[in-house]
């Protein structure tokens, strides 16, 4: 029988471990320069920061990636694992915290489009970075590796993400609704910040000398709160309704764990005691959410806020979750830990200051009223920590079957009764 031979430029022979080994290597490679390049261009645009922190960040992920890319090409499998799965996980990261809010946002711009290719090339480079990995390993080691992967990839994104996205908001749109829609008479107005950050809101003149200011929570505006809106200025409260910097209208850098609301409060305090018919002693401050931490906060640093009512307020900074170890014990403290590397890294992220813990707020002495979501645990279980670090002068209450910040619409009557009431009583002497 005759014995056939491969031409050297027969391409249907099968390319050989060594070639597949290289192939993969300069897959790695390759995916290690395009997730860099994708996380300079998101984390460049959309990070928090003036120019040159961000020029300083984007230069050190090009020198990262540089690095990476050459040791993925010269080095062992093992090592270029070990290459391709941290920076993988930076890029999920990125694409977790940044892609796809704003995709879901605001549609396909630079941010969101780089953010979405560094999450698709994160992956890749994760289960790649775990194959080459795992290779050589027995069947039980892979079994138990894989899970352990999961868990500390979960546990990473977890932490890093909500970082990255409070400080990299997405634009937010203004509704098209206004008070008008809700038969209240207002005006549009602007408020100029200490730090010269331009504020838009609607003003509503008080009737008895009173007023208020209303704060949205997070990845919202003055046109999620109209409802309040209308309650409060029905009972005759003067109402400013200011989009937080960064949404809706208003200039300046989003930041939705609110560290910037002492000095957005500050200024709408300072606009609403300048208006003719409202007593300067008789302001107080409104807030759902976010908005209502940054009440809680403010209280401690303006003195010439006499009233706070947070609802669905939770925690800004770590230190608003140290009840945690105080309910669940050892998981609670662990998760006081992971808390501290989150926003330790939000720090890290944003030009603002840390914020005032809520406790503090409360010690202010300032008359605070509380609402708690009732089917929302981690909210009733911080409305008892605040009252019990003031219980002379914080209120709470618990509304029964209420989802994050639905007091108003689950019951109304009893939300407008109670809130105006303590407002009456706080402001007003009633």
């Amino acid at each position: 029988m005759p014995v056939t031979t491969k031409d050297a430029n027969d391409h249907t022979a099968p390319p050989s471990a060594t070639h597949r080994h290289r192939h993969r290597h300069l897959f790695v490679r390759d995916a290690v320069a395009v997730a860099g390049v994708a996380v300079t261009v998101a984390t460049s645009t959309a990070a928090d920061g003036g120019a040159g922190w961000r020029l300083l960040r984007a230069a050190a992920l090009l020198a990262c990636t540089a690095g990476a890319s050459e040791l993925a090409d010269r080095s062992s499998g093992r090592r270029v694992a070990a290459v391709a799965a941290p920076v993988g996980t930076i890029a999920i990261v990125v694409g977790v915290g940044i892609g796809i809010p704003h995709l879901m946002k605001v549609g396909p711009t630079l941010a969101a489009v780089a953010g979405a290719i560094a999450l698709v090339t994160g992956l890749a480079l994760v289960v790649t970075g775990g194959a080459i990995a795992l290779g050589g390993a027995r069947w039980w080691q892979q079994v138990a590796a894989i899970p352990s992967g999961v868990v500390v990839l979960a546990v990473t994104v977890g932490i890093a993400a909500p970082a990255l996205l409070a400080t990299n908001v997405a634009p937010t749109a203004l509704g098209d609704e206004t008070p008008a829609e809700r038969d209240v008479e207002f005006e549009s107005v602007t408020v100029g910040t200490a730090d010269g950050v331009r504020l838009a809101g609607w003003y509503v003149p008080s009737r008895h000398g009173a007023a208020v200011v209303v704060r949205h929570g997070a990845g919202s505006t003055r046109s999620n709160v109209l409802d309040h809106i209308a309650v409060l200025a029905d009972a005759g409260y003067g109402v400013l309704a200011l989009d937080a910097r960064g949404h809706g209208e208003s200039d300046g850098r989003a930041m939705d764990f609110g560290w910037y609301g002492d000095l957005d409060i500050a200024a709408a305090v300072d606009f609403l005691a300048a208006q003719p018919g409202i007593d300067p002693e008789h302001i107080g401050v409104v807030g759902l959410s976010m908005g209502g931490e940054e009440a809680l906060g403010a209280a401690a640093s303006n003195a010439r806020i006499h009233a706070v009512v947070a609802e669905g307020a939770t925690a800004r900074t770590d230190e608003d979750k140290q009840w945690l170890s105080e309910v669940y014990g050892a998981r609670g403290w662990f998760q006081e830990r992971l808390e501290w590397v989150q926003y330790t890294l939000t720090d890290a992220l944003t030009d603002a200051e840390r914020p005032t813990p809520l406790r503090d707020g409360v010690a202010s002495g300032t008359p605070t009223f509380v609402i708690a979501a009732g089917a929302v645990a981690d909210e009733v279980h911080v409305a008892r920590v605040l009252h019990a670090a003031a219980p002379e002068t914080v209120e709470t209450w618990t509304v029964e079957g209420a989802g994050h910040t639905d007091g108003l619409d689950v019951a109304r009557d009893e939300w407008t009764r109670r809130v105006v009431a303590f407002l009456d009583r706080a402001l007003r002497g009633a």
